[in-house]
């Protein structure tokens, strides 16, 4: 960021003081454009020339302006734009990290810093209302429209209008993550150039409707999905964050609870009085164990076929083997538009799925040509292709693993030695293209470039004795020498030194390991749940809509099609439905019994720990809270919301580590915020 640029973007801040910069009050209703603007302004100034780490920011003089804004965004601000609007500024501020000596990295975990703090002030509504509402384009088109219709009066309101009006008309009917590739990939202005050009705050709607635009990328998504591809994993890593992405996996958080022609994706707590059977189908524990199940006999099918081999035609397996490939490819290919190809990049296991797809599909073509041509060669081939699977069918069925923390945290540590390794590889090509040309031409009369090009390969890997050998036909005077000058090369610099560089890369991803693990953990998580689609047709069954009900389309009106989609989903999926039924009662009659016979009677009452301030006072949470800010936040209802925690009143447990350690973390952010507030009225004064 140049000088000039910096100094365009401060002009919307009063006094321009880089030390003390003025803290910005956030509107409830105001649009993502001017809270991004807000935040990104402060965040530039508060830390402008020293690179910090997470953990500093925390103990640094820079990190009591990050607490003043913390403080102004609890008590002043309750948009619920502020969260998705600091994990952009983190996207933002990594992809520009590049170029100002770490200042835009501290500035990124400055903005999970201030959201990780901001979410441990909210109640667990207004947790899930703050992380899991998607960004919508409609709504933002219409508050910038009405803001503009506010500030401008006469001859430049009907131009605004009209250019407002051009505007939507030339904008996409549907925007989501997945029409915004290019802009995700391509492009040549960030979204911090022009932040930095509204230097008077003037409310100007093409300016606004450019940021829009830039924004799209991360419009149909939620904090969380926003999260994860800014790669905020320290924000991801914490415990209050981790907790709703646990109530996500087992379906104690919900974004369907009813199965009708008018329902609408919105995230709340589940109610099993209230919400309908068949929307337990879309929790991930249950997703992904259904997804283990369709593995497995997808494996066995494929151990069928391959031990069956019919050359001169197509057995019982084969075909169930073909649906299973072709519902497969279409659920991934479903997933993939449900998703976004923004946020299905971030899945490890997306390589994986190609791979069984793009197996699969060689396979069948392959076999229809064989036995089309009755080609005998053809069909070995097939067989042979098919073979190939188990590499890519195998590891995906073993997928579920990864949700152990252990072999969670061995996935990234296999990425990053991956990726070193290929970064490596070109010094390796460019050292053995140059000795297999000199070797080649060497030995021309005598080795073929084929013969050549192995020797060369078996000594790289370690056979030094064939490479001496050999030395002696490749030439009498200079092989000897070049091939001890090879074999040193190889294997005493090249090997050692990708030894070294995959042991660094390993260490880097183990000091941290637990934040890797939680991350890839938050995207398998939300992967599972994010589908746009009221109904989910598990495979291979999710043929069945595709062959009679899609045709349809051409035909029914959308609002029919869908009724009969949801009748045609509680035909097949009963037998689902009834093993999650069953499944659940039992859970609930342990529980019911376990109450009955506690195993201690200590913190009866609430599965919360109580802390010591408010057992001897007699205060709850939100009297603390109150207390420790002097001014109470918008409190909802705990008793409308059946998921909230401690609203089972009499219901005993256990006194979890965990929890006293959440506990112990919401005193000393009070205590900051006390901190912040006499630090605040002394500015004042």
């Amino acid at each position: 960021m140049t000088s000039a640029n910096l100094g365009s973007s401060a002009s919307s801040i009063e006094p321009f003081d880089y030390d003390n910069p003025e803290v910005p009050i956030i509107d409830d209703h105001e649009p993502l454009v001017d809270v991004v603007r807000k935040l990104y302004n402060y965040l530039t100034l508060s830390i402008s020339d020293v690179s910090y780490t997470f953990e500093q920011l925390g103990s640094t003089p820079h990190g009591q302006s990050l607490r003043l804004l913390i403080y102004s965004l609890v008590e002043n601000s309750h948009n619920t734009y502020i969260i998705p609007a600091l994990m952009i500024l983190k996207w933002q501020f990594d992809n520009e990290a590049d170029y100002d000596w770490g200042v835009n990295e501290s500035r990124g975990y400055a903005c999970e810093y201030v959201a990780w703090q901001f979410v441990c002030h909210l109640h667990q509504r207004e947790t899930i209302e703050y992380l899991l509402e998607e960004l919508t384009w409609t709504t933002q088109k219409a508050t910038n429209l009405t803001q503009a219709e506010r500030g401008t009066s006469g001859f430049m309101s009907t131009t605004g209008n009209q250019r407002a009006q051009e505007q939507d008309e030339r904008a996409p009917l549907l925007m989501s993550s997945s029409s915004s590739l290019y802009r995700f990939f391509g492009g040549t202005r960030r979204v911090g150039s022009s932040l930095e050009e509204d230097s008077h705050g003037s409310q100007n709607v093409s300016h606004d409707a450019y940021e829009l635009e830039r924004f799209s990328l991360f419009f149909g998504l939620n904090a969380l999905e926003i999260a994860t591809i800014a790669h905020a994993k320290k924000f991801l890593g914490q415990k209050v964050v981790q907790r709703v992405i646990d109530q996500i996996w087992k379906g104690e958080i919900v974004f369907w609870d009813t199965l009708s022609v008018h329902s609408t994706k919105k995230p709340h707590f589940f109610n099993k009085r209230t919400a309908d059977p068949y929307s337990r189908l879309r929790v991930p524990v249950y997703r992904k164990a259904f997804e283990a199940a369709f593995f497995v006999t997808f494996l066995v099918l494929y151990y069928a076929v391959l031990v069956e081999r019919k050359p001169t035609g197509i057995g019982i397996f084969e075909t169930l083997m073909y649906f299973w490939i072709a519902a497969f490819a279409y659920d991934e290919v479903s997933g993939m538009a449900d998703a976004g190809m923004v946020f299905y990049q971030m899945d490890f296991w997306k390589l994986w799925n190609m791979g069984i797809i793009g197996t699969g599909l060689a396979f069948v073509i392959a076999r229809i040509i064989g036995l089309v041509k009755d080609d005998d060669y053809i069909t070995d081939l097939s067989f042979d292709i098919l073979s190939l699977e188990a590499l890519f069918l195998v590891p995906r069925i073993c997928s579920l693993v990864s949700l152990n923390s252990y072999f969670g945290s061995l996935i990234p540590v296999l990425k990053e030695m991956t990726k070193s390794f290929f970064r490596f590889m070109p010094v390796v090509l460019v050292l053995y293209i140059g000795f297999l040309t000199t070797f080649t031409m060497l030995a021309r009369d005598r080795l073929s470039l084929r013969q050549m090009s192995w020797i060369l390969v078996k000594v790289f890997f370690g056979s030094n004795v064939l490479g001496f050998d050999i030395a002696h036909d490749i030439s009498p005077i200079f092989g000897y020498g070049l091939m001890l000058i090879f074999v040193s090369m190889t294997n005493l610099l090249l090997i050692s030194s990708l030894v070294s560089l995959m042991s660094m890369s390993l260490e880097g991803v183990m000091a941290h390991a637990r934040e890797e693990y939680l991350f890839q953990l938050s995207i398998y998580v939300l992967e599972s749940s994010n589908s746009r689609r009221l109904t989910y047709f598990m495979p291979p069954l999710n043929l069945i809509p595709l062959l009679c009900i899609r045709p349809l389309r051409l035909l029914l009106p959308a609002e029919y099609i869908r009724r009969v989609r949801i009748v045609l989903l509680r035909a097949t999926h009963l037998p689902f439905v009834a093993l999650i039924w069953a499944y659940e009662s039992s859970r609930r009659y342990v529980s019911r019994r376990n109450s009955q016979f506690p195993p201690t009677a200590t913190a009866r009452g609430s599965s919360r720990p109580v802390s010591m301030v408010q057992g001897n006072l007699g205060l709850s949470t939100t009297d603390v809270r109150s207390l420790g800010s002097g001014k109470a936040r918008r409190q909802p209802n705990p008793g409308h919301y059946p998921g909230a925690r401690g609203s089972g009143l009499g219901q005993a447990g256990r006194v979890d580590m965990a929890d006293m350690i959440d506990e112990m973390e919401r005193l000393r952010t009070q205590v900051e915020r006390v901190a912040a507030t006499v630090a605040f009225h002394q500015r004042i004064q």
